[in-house]
């Protein structure tokens, strides 16, 4: 339950993008960090309004400006292979776009396995330019009709296809102690990542 509370409250935080037009059908997304590259397949047939949103950001070089600047594990966390990662602009108000409509899982399709990429949020329609990429299966982050409160689960819209390794690098990077509020206190990266972000 701790772990479930934690990676949850690592994605919340975030809110992302404006719609462009159109449905851009499966599009790959190649993020490359010193650490390794992450090749995403977007899932445009599913989730049209959503990777249409990541795809400006990419396409505008706007998520040149992001960073990979979060890590949500399970406390005491030895291996890396279970939690998210979370990047973006960080509501930088010289870079981000309006939110962009939430895409429930529930009506996409898609889930939040080993690899999915997903916008954060908070409330449905809050998501602008922040994203998680999950490693390892995380069911409790898709809709969930029947759940009590916000039960609309988070906007899954892609998976990397290449890259899991980067990603678990990622989540192996040192964190500050001190940076971070309430259960996301220890979970910032001690030194942001830099994101190179390009469609292929």
């Amino acid at each position: 339950m701790i772990r479930r509370r934690q990676v949850l409250a690592a994605v919340l935080l975030a809110a992302g993008p404006a719609l462009a037009a159109g449905s851009p059908g499966l599009v790959r997304v190649r993020l490359s960090t010193k650490l390794g590259d992450i090749l995403l397949e977007l899932r445009g047939d599913k989730a049209p309004a959503t990777t249409a949103n990541f795809l400006r950001y990419v396409v505008e070089r706007r998520m040149d400006h992001g960073t990979f600047y979060r890590r949500s594990v399970p406390p005491g966390s030895k291996t890396f292979d279970y939690g998210v990662i979370q990047g973006g602009l960080q509501n930088d108000p010289a870079w981000i776009l309006p939110p962009v409509r939430h895409e429930s899982t529930a009506r996409t399709g898609l889930k939040h396995t080993n690899g999915a990429i997903s916008m954060g949020r908070r409330a449905p329609g809050t998501a602008t330019s922040d994203f998680f990429i999950c490693a390892g299966d995380q069911s409790y982050l898709d809709a969930d009709p029947s759940g009590p409160g916000d039960n609309l689960g988070f906007a899954c819209f892609g998976y990397v296809v290449e890259g899991m390794e980067t990603v678990e690098k990622i989540m192996a990077l040192p964190v500050s102690p001190t940076a971070g509020v309430g259960t996301m206190k220890g979970e910032m990266l001690r030194n942001p990542l830099p994101i190179t972000a390009r469609r292929v």
